[in-house]
């Protein structure tokens, strides 16, 4: 099937390549694999399932590498802990979340939309995913292109996310011991997303304090999921009025 023509019932999908992202794809195939959510994955007649985590692993790397390289240039005076903090903000899942929402992509998701509440990463899954389709039909220089023109330059404010705060775990840490708060974090569960040689680790992770439990986060790091329950128990408290600053 040839995704991209104009005719009824695709024109999502013609729009997003040509009004978002300025190019129209000629392995449709790729992109196609891009948008399939692993609860709606495909059947091959060998019984393999199609869904778009091997993209995903794939984009992860590739989109990690171009903001590495697009911070290095535009923070030509700033060290290796503000670019590895600021890329971390970028690629955050919660991040690519909002970044994926905001360009349209979400609407394209083939997904099981009876289990909607329990996909956290969806969105930036598939960003992830899309990264790596573009990848594997145009090369590196070509997705840098589009992801950096026609994505951070539109649709993202580094510099305010560089403002932004993002040490929570240092925060609610340090608000703790001034309340004489115990705040520790723990794995709640994991999960392995991905064929083997392949898979990627998702971790489940909760802030407690004084042992009642507080926030949780997903991410596919320990570190990065202990920070986004850091922010989202941080946060929490401050609606409550416990924390005041």
């Amino acid at each position: 099937m040839l995704l991209f023509r104009r005719h009824r019932g695709n024109e999502a999908f013609y729009s997003f390549f040509k009004n978002i992202l300025g190019f129209i794809p000629r392995r449709t195939d790729i992109y196609q694999i891009a948008f399939i959510h692993r609860s709606k994955s495909l059947e091959t007649n060998q019984g393999r399932r199609v869904n778009n985590e091997r993209l995903e692993y794939l984009g992860d790397a590739v989109l990690s590498a171009i903001v590495a390289e697009y911070l290095y240039r535009k923070y030509p005076y700033q060290g290796e802990g503000f670019l590895t903090e600021l890329r971390s903000k970028i690629v955050s899942r919660a991040n690519l979340n909002k970044l994926a929402q905001k360009i349209g992509l979400s609407q394209l998701i083939q997904y099981n939309k009876e289990q909607q509440g329990i996909f956290k990463s969806i969105d930036g899954d598939a960003f992830e995913a899309l990264v790596g389709a573009i990848y594997l039909e145009k090369g590196f220089d070509f997705t840098r292109k589009v992801i950096v023109e026609r994505v951070i330059n539109i649709h993202l404010d580094v510099d305010a996310l560089s403002q932004k705060e993002w040490n929570f775990k240092s925060k609610l840490i340090d608000w703790g011991q001034k309340e004489r708060c115990k705040v520790s974090f723990e794995v709640v569960g994991t999960s392995v997303q991905g064929k083997k040689g392949l898979s990627r680790k998702e971790y489940e992770i909760r802030a407690v304090i004084d042992g009642v439990p507080g926030e949780s986060a997903i991410e596919y790091s320990i570190k990065a999921a202990e920070q986004l329950a850091a922010e989202k128990t941080y946060k929490k408290l401050q609606e409550e009025g416990r924390i005041t600053d």
